[in-house]
């Protein structure tokens, strides 16, 4: 079911919100799918966890089983029957005021469902990609929520214009109806949700989302996996108060070749390498290449992201850049097998709001809407 366009926004019909911490582990934690697969290989990890109900097909039951993705569907239903039932109550015709805070920033915003495919008059999009994605990875993600018609993490969304009058609004908001609903603190810091129910109020709130076109901050993937799903799109929309763009920094792997063997190809392509005495400045990446720490400036246009993948990548090495690089996370390890690791200055935020495409995996928006406080029907 597509959304009408009349209809782009609109609170959640049937929803599931959390009783208490949401089980099993941080499904943001993993981004790899051999880290994925590790993790269920846990005791109890595929028993009722998010993390079956988005990977049943690399759940240890499945592996065994020789179950592709459509195959393993079933796994992932009882996983979230399980999760209904043990975790969660029950919902209807709600927006959840969602406010996470912690070391990494503070975003109060609304979570709601969210066409995807709207056009708004004169043909703009109201939903607008910020990055690349992998295909494969959309592929997964649309044919999961086809199948189980339920959203179990919210995309972030940034409106394009007006940002700090509806976060006024929004805290208008949260004033009157008092006490949250939903309270959880824990290492990553503090996450309170609010049910709103149908009324002016709630009219208000989604009168306000409507008013300015919305940009990706977080979640470019499952926005792409919900336009080819065709049933709407989970998201978290806020503007902050204190919203921070942290690195994502990049990892060579299968490039057959040795750390020194790079710096020498990337020499040769003509780029100014030195020692490194600093962090990565904006114009300037900082390469681990075996023993060494080295600067490397990137000159021309574009992000640092883009740069990397056009002067490093397709002038140096001739390669795709699909091919031989990962994202990096802060506090992540580089893989095992990472032939050299890049660190990036973060993209400044006026380039995220001007809507230009940037290369998959750019920004890391946080703090990010945590995975399952709140579960969306998406029938």
């Amino acid at each position: 079911m597509i959304l009408m366009v009349n209809d782009h926004v609109r609170a959640l019909g049937t929803g599931w919100l959390v009783r208490g911490t949401v089980p099993g582990p941080d499904v943001d934690e993993f981004g790899e799918p051999d880290q994925i697969t590790r993790e269920l290989a846990r005791p109890g990890a595929a028993d009722g966890t998010l993390l079956a109900v988005q990977h049943p097909h690399r759940t240890p039951t499945a592996i065994a089983e020789n179950r592709g993705l459509l195959d393993a569907v079933p796994i992932a239903e009882a996983a979230l029957g399980h999760l209904r039932a043990q975790h969660y109550r029950r919902v209807h015709d709600v927006v959840a005021l969602s406010w996470g805070d912690g070391p990494g920033g503070e975003a109060l915003g609304v979570q709601c469902v969210v066409d995807p495919t709207a056009v708004l008059p004169g043909g703009l999009t109201f939903v607008r990609h910020t990055e690349d994605v992998y295909p494969e990875v959309v592929a997964e993600r649309a044919a999961m929520q086809a199948a189980l018609r339920c959203a179990t993490s919210a995309a972030m969304l940034v409106p394009a214009d007006g940002g700090a009058a509806f976060t006024a609004l929004l805290k208008g908001v949260v004033a009157e109806l008092g006490e949250p609903e939903v309270s959880i603190v824990d290492k990553h810091g503090r996450d309170r949700i609010w049910l709103l129910g149908k009324g002016d109020l709630q009219d208000t709130v989604l009168t306000a989302i409507r008013r300015h076109p919305l940009l990706v901050a977080d979640g470019n993937h499952r926005v792409a996996a919900a336009t080819l799903a065709g049933n709407g799109l989970l998201a978290l929309v806020t503007d902050g108060p204190d919203l921070r763009i942290g690195p994502i920094n990049r990892v060579f792997v299968h490039t057959s070749l040795a750390p020194g063997e790079l710096v020498e190809r990337w020499r040769a392509a003509g780029l100014d390498i030195q020692p490194a005495n600093g962090s990565p400045a904006p114009g300037t990446v900082v390469v681990l290449a075996g023993l060494d720490r080295l600067a490397i400036r990137l000159p021309g246009p574009g992000i640092d992201h883009q740069k990397v993948e056009q002067l490093m990548v397709e002038r140096a090495l001739g390669r795709d850049p699909a091919e031989v690089l990962r994202p990096l996370y802060v506090g992540q390890q580089p893989r095992p097998d990472a032939d050299a690791v890049v660190l990036i200055a973060p993209v400044p935020l006026d380039h995220v709001l001007s809507g230009r495409r940037m290369p998959r995996k750019a920004t890391y928006f946080t703090p990010k809407p945590r995975s399952g406080l709140v579960l969306a029907d998406l029938r």
